[in-house]
């Protein structure tokens, strides 16, 4: 970026529209790219733990999807949405690792016919015991971590785009690539299994599943930012 526009770019902040933190990334600004991943990161560690299931890898999901972005933000569309664009991102990296791996898939008319024993005991037996309301709220959250990770791939991601997120239906469509009338069968399918064990009890935890503390996403911005910086894709004014 030319000195001149350099001494004129507003500081970053929180108001700052993606689409000027996109062009600026793409750039090099390093102070920008920044930006993005804290402001992108829950939902990204969010959508990567959906599909491998384990916060350890999730992150390292993160970690390899915004080294993509970053090299090619400069293919950045600014009449698109940056979040689903990155989703997109994220789910793709996490679909070839799993891929990889060869785990298995859980066909989606099988998992609506005849889910498995053990995803129907995740998911409907009964807590033992009723502590009280914060240590409840802790325990349904864990709870419902638990039987989100038992639900069904085919629904897991949906799920927790649509419900704990609260992306709209065509956003998960555009992000996962697939049609809105299979986000709006899959979201329902998942939220009746979850439903079957938490009953009305579902929506007290939704905000705080798979929460995103201050430390993984300080971790996750700093191991970005210092790849990045070995890469020669950033600098900071």
């Amino acid at each position: 970026m030319p000195n001149a526009l350099r001494q004129a770019a507003a500081p970053v902040t929180t108001q700052t529209p993606d689409a000027e933190l996109a062009a600026r990334g793409a750039q090099g600004d390093e102070l920008a790219f920044e930006a993005i991943m804290r402001r992108h990161n829950q939902l990204l560690f969010r959508t990567a733990r959906s599909m491998v299931k384990n916060d350890a890898e999730a992150e390292d999901v993160v970690q390899e999807a915004y080294l993509r972005a970053w090299r090619a933000l400069g293919s950045f569309r600014a009449d698109a949405k940056l979040s689903t664009w990155l989703v997109r991102i994220v789910a793709n990296e996490a679909f070839g690792r799993l891929r990889r791996k060869h785990a298995p898939v859980i066909p989606l008319d099988a998992a609506m016919i005849s889910p498995e024993p053990a995803i129907q005991a995740a998911l409907t037996d009964e807590p033992e015991r009723q502590p009280e309301p914060a240590a409840m709220r802790a325990e349904l959250r864990q709870l419902l971590e638990s039987r989100i990770d038992h639900l069904p791939d085919a629904f897991r991601t949906v799920f927790m785009l649509r419900a704990v997120e609260e992306l709209s239906v065509e956003e998960v469509a555009q992000a996962l690539g697939i049609p809105e009338a299979t986000v709006r069968t899959r979201f329902f399918r998942a939220r009746g299994l979850l439903r079957e064990g938490l009953a009305s009890q579902i929506d007290v935890a939704l905000g705080d599943a798979f929460a995103f503390d201050g430390a993984r996403c300080d971790r996750i911005v700093a191991q970005v930012l210092s790849r990045a910086a070995a890469e020669g894709l950033s600098r900071r004014d």
